[in-house]
């Protein structure tokens, strides 16, 4: 692995995470635990203030004590972490809780409430192509029909033919599959939930394992749908965490897909909103219970809000608006990430994490960012900064890095890359791949995954019936016809992770110390190992730059790609292979 094993001048010992972390009984999801208290009475989030991550040291009556004085009130705390999730109405609440470091060692927004407005672009809303597209792009839709109808061989799922992702990293019933399924694994979903009632995932599923560490947020997430606004732990409101558990663990079951470990079992460890936001003490909390809980695998398909890249000094920031409140609370992201992942790899989770949408050579001297911050809604700024500047959690410590490919192993325009900042790639779609060929702009070209049917509907991807409104979705059903399955196309590096957390989950069931009855452990650096030398060397273009041109991309898509053949910023150490991860040739 390339990856820093920590962050330039953080102090990680006032946090008190790299030895201890949340319970299982701190999730919002349970009835509350040790150390905990739950917020289920403020569910309103209203007024205009915000909500905030304190690190205390010491006894958490007084850290209490210290942020009452402050203006704040504790929604939740962890006397194992020593940092409590506060809210407060005072616009100075930062200022006053820090001033006195003898107690609380460390503060930062989680979020803001108030300033949001419901009907907001959803934040994985440029994974799936526009309206536009999805209108002009001429296909007919004869190939999701004809696949429906079950062309595939006989060991394969009904929709196999539509999932050349799978057959690009060789992970197939007579490719890896012969070896390996993940039978015995468990992989933590860290994203929106997971649809445990749609049928392709609901025979992984681990429900008494999962867990919900967020809670609705009227303002962006719509009304709640139970009485606490915390989701129950088997529901996905949002759909990209049931996408995403799709391709790591679709069940072989005669439905629809399969996914790259099809025996594996699923386990939510929700850290996003029904939106796609991703708090900090929110992500921290299903970091840390990813290692409580013994999770072999985590797969991560998003950043930490509201910053894209966490600036540890204000120097980084070498162009754009830059407070030192700004920077303080970038620096706590990077100490309190670095140390959840640090503490999530000591207690044997493999974690992958998607490269970034943002078509960004991250191994440049800089970065431009124009999205953060991100939350509340319109504050964002433009920026130039070094690439000191993190994305959290793809670039923490001890995570795997994914860039994303299209259906001809080109690496897909939007996806991220960088020579010593992407470990491996994997297929995440692409639009706008094959041109001049009947593909070209096709849906086809996208990763099709399951989908929660109630989503669907809401999104209008489907009917009212739960039939796709357009080619871009499809609808699988069992030999009866009564059990059906709802799946959807789309691309992102989000798309691209979970094939890696899908394939670690393999090598850790062919390699792994254990049995499918009491699972498997195996380290996640020898994972990490595997799945690198693995993987299939992909060469950089000839000329030494993937351009974009015939696809209809301007310059600024334009990514150089240094390194060699075997290890090269478009590809990291090549294509995953999941064949060759598990030993069949």
């Amino acid at each position: 692995m390339r990856r820093v094993s920590l962050i330039a001048g953080a102090s990680f010992g006032a946090l008190a995470l790299v030895m201890t972390s949340l319970s299982a009984g701190a999730s919002p999801a349970t009835s509350g635990g040790s150390g905990t208290t739950d917020r289920a009475s403020q569910a309103s989030q209203s007024g205009t203030g915000g909500e905030y991550v304190v690190a205390f040291k010491g006894d958490a009556a007084a850290a209490s004590r210290a942020i009452s004085a402050a203006g704040g009130t504790v929604a939740r705390v962890n006397n194992d972490v020593h940092i409590a999730l506060v809210e407060s109405s005072h616009a100075d609440f930062l200022t006053k809780v820090t001033a006195d470091r003898s107690v609380v060692t460390g503060a930062s927004r989680n979020h803001s409430v108030g300033f949001s407005r419901l009907g907001m672009q959803h934040r994985f809303s440029e994974e799936r192509p526009s309206l536009t597209d999805r209108r002009t792009h001429g296909h007919t839709g004869a190939t999701a029909a004809a696949a429906a109808k079950g062309k595939g061989k006989k060991a394969d799922e009904p929709l196999a033919d539509l999932q050349w992702d799978m057959k690009q990293i060789n992970a197939t019933a007579d490719t890896a599959h012969r070896k390996a399924t993940g039978k015995g694994v468990t992989v933590g979903i860290i994203d929106t939930g997971v649809d445990a009632s749609h049928p392709d995932i609901a025979p992984n599923f681990d429900k008494a394992l999962s867990r919900n560490w967020t809670m609705d947020i009227p303002d962006i997430d719509g009304p709640c749908e139970v009485a606490t606004c915390i989701d129950p732990v088997n529901t996905d409101q949002g759909g990209h965490g049931t996408h995403v558990a799709g391709i790591v663990g679709a069940a072989r079951n005669g439905i629809g897909t399969a996914g790259v470990a099809p025996d594996v079992t699923i386990v939510n460890d929700r850290a996003g909103q029904d939106s796609g936001f991703f708090f900090l003490f929110e992500t921290v909390a299903a970091l840390t219970y990813a290692g409580d809980a013994h999770l072999d695998v985590v797969n991560m398909s998003f950043f930490t809000d509201p910053w894209l890249y966490n600036c540890p000094t204000a120097g980084d920031v070498v162009s754009g608006p830059s407070t030192p409140e700004q920077i303080a609370e970038q620096q706590f992201v990077l100490q309190t990430i670095s140390a959840a992942t640090t503490y999530a790899h000591d207690h044997g989770v493999t974690m992958v994490a998607a490269a970034g949408n943002e078509n960004t050579d991250l191994a440049a001297p800089t970065r431009f960012d124009g999205t953060s911050p991100d939350f509340p809604l319109n504050t964002e700024v433009t920026r130039t900064v070094t690439n000191n500047c993190l994305d959290m959690p793809a670039e923490a410590p001890h995570v795997l890095s994914v860039s994303s490919t299209g259906p001809s192993g080109i690496k897909s325009d939007f996806s991220s890359y960088g020579f010593g900042k992407v470990t491996v790639a994997a297929p995440g779609g692409w639009f706008r791949d094959g041109f001049g060929t009947p593909t070209y702009r096709t849906p086809g070209n996208l990763v099709l995954s399951s989908y929660p049917l109630e989503e669907a509907i809401a999104e209008g991807l489907a009917d009212a019936n739960g039939n796709p409104t357009d080619d871009f979705s499809v609808k699988s059903c069992d030999a009866s016809g009564k059990t059906c399955g709802f799946y959807t196309y789309l691309q992102g590096t989000s798309m691209a992770s979970p094939h890696v957390a899908g394939e670690a989950a393999l090598i850790i069931q062919r390699f792994g110390k254990g049995n499918p009855k009491k699972g498997f452990s195996l380290d996640p650096d020898t994972v990490a190992s595997i799945i690198e030398r693995s993987a299939t060397d992909h060469p950089c273009p000839a000329g030494g730059v993937q351009t974009y041109t015939n696809e209809g991309r301007g310059p600024e898509f334009d990514a150089p790609c240094q390194g060699t053949t075997a290890d090269n910023g478009l590809y990291g150490e090549g294509i995953i292979n999941a064949a060759a991860a598990v030993g069949v040739h």
